[in-house]
């Protein structure tokens, strides 16, 4: 049975289309729908409306920015189909009012080639990672736009999602309550540093110095932010070992295959639980249990920032020129092309002393 070709579309249709709201841009004459991809852009949704109804084919080599290899290969999961004339021809208004718009498609699963794809889409893929072997490190990276599921059971596909808001709605109230807990005990002055090691030179600590406390916590968790996005998140399993590729899967290449899943951008409360509460353990073994209690909230709410932050990275459309702009950009960048560098998420800091940030593009003046 003969399959149909890509629809054609004529100057007419696609300006009739972008006069109602759509963004449909060209490629040397492929057509792609962006109407759905507009506030993800890293550029700003603006920066793409503006392009509606061209030919983007000089501005994705850039300047400013030259598009990498998965980003040409994620716009094609909106292509449409082919353009019948140049938009620059000039098409009479009358024409384009009486142009025929046509509906609406779904263009989230073209990404992948179910017949070619090295996993069955079908299927929960956590089972089916293992098996990729040495092609799992360039297939992982190599990201789509749709959902993922990950457990053949409904239970647990239902724990592995999250909402943005669930985590602000856990946690807020938990870092509320721990800090005045932490505050008043402070102010009881029972609270000395190096008190188990000599009581005459013992520090007090202050009810005022919770503030600061709770800023170095909020620094830690910084730090500690970088240090397993880069060696636990982004390790590379070895290729032979399935059971490690599964869990590199669940805790992180699951993400960077579909970015923007939106029900897998924060973490699930209930692991996360496990995981805050080690490390409680830790600041309780290490410091006076009301200071460690201090750090403990300030690295809490650090995490909380953290997770907002990312969702918002991948999901917002932050104002040119402002702090998020320039981090959103260089969130998607660790996403698409520098999947080595560009560690920190909620902050570039410690990407520098680490030497990994991600390089400031140049283009050369050709003669």
């Amino acid at each position: 049975m003969a399959t149909a070709g890509p629809r054609s579309f004529s100057a007419a249709e696609v300006r009739a289309r972008c006069a109602q709201g759509a963004c449909l841009v060209s490629c040397h004459r492929r057509l792609y729908d962006l109407s759905g991809f507009v506030r993800l852009h890293p550029g700003g949704e603006q920066l793409l409306r503006r392009r509606a109804g061209t030919d983007v084919s000089a501005a994705l080599d850039g300047p400013p920015h030259r598009h990498s290899e998965n980003a040409r290969r994620w716009l094609e999961q909106y292509y449409v189909g082919d353009l019948e004339q140049s938009l620059s021809e000039t098409v009479d208004e009358k024409e384009v009012a009486a142009a025929q718009i046509p509906e609406q498609t779904d263009l989230c699963y073209r990404t992948v080639d179910v017949e070619k794809d090295l996993v069955d889409w079908q299927k929960p893929l956590l089972w089916q990672v293992g098996y990729l072997g040495e092609k799992y490190d360039e297939w992982v990276h190599q990201p789509v736009d749709r959902p993922i599921r990950l457990f053949h059971s409904d239970f647990l596909e239902f724990l592995s999602k999250t909402a943005w808001y669930v985590v602000f709605m856990v946690w807020t109230p938990v870092v509320l309550y721990l800090s005045w807990v932490s505050y008043t005990s402070l102010a009881q002055g029972n609270t000395r540093l190096f008190s188990s090691f000599t009581t005459e030179y013992s520090i007090p600590v202050h009810k005022y110095y919770f503030p600061f406390i709770f800023l170095i916590g909020m620094i830690l968790w910084s730090l500690l932010e970088y240090l397993i996005h880069r060696f636990v998140f982004h390790m590379k399993p070895p290729a032979s070992n399935y059971y490690l590729i599964t869990l590199h899967f669940l805790l992180h290449g699951q993400h960077h295959k579909s970015p923007f899943d939106s029900s897998r951008l924060v973490f699930p409360p209930v692991p996360a639980s496990l995981v805050i509460g080690f490390f409680y353990g830790v600041l309780r073994l290490l410091l006076p249990e009301v200071l460690g209690l201090s750090v403990f909230v300030g690295g809490l709410c650090g995490y909380v920032i953290y997770d907002m932050m990312h969702y918002y990275l991948h999901y917002g459309s932050p104002k040119k020129g402002t702090y998020l702009y320039g981090l959103k950009a260089y969130h998607v960048k660790h996403h698409f092309e520098h999947q080595k560098s560009g560690f920190g998420i909620s902050t570039r800091f410690w990407d520098y002393p680490f030497r990994t940030l991600i390089p400031e593009e140049s283009f050369k003046k050709e003669d």
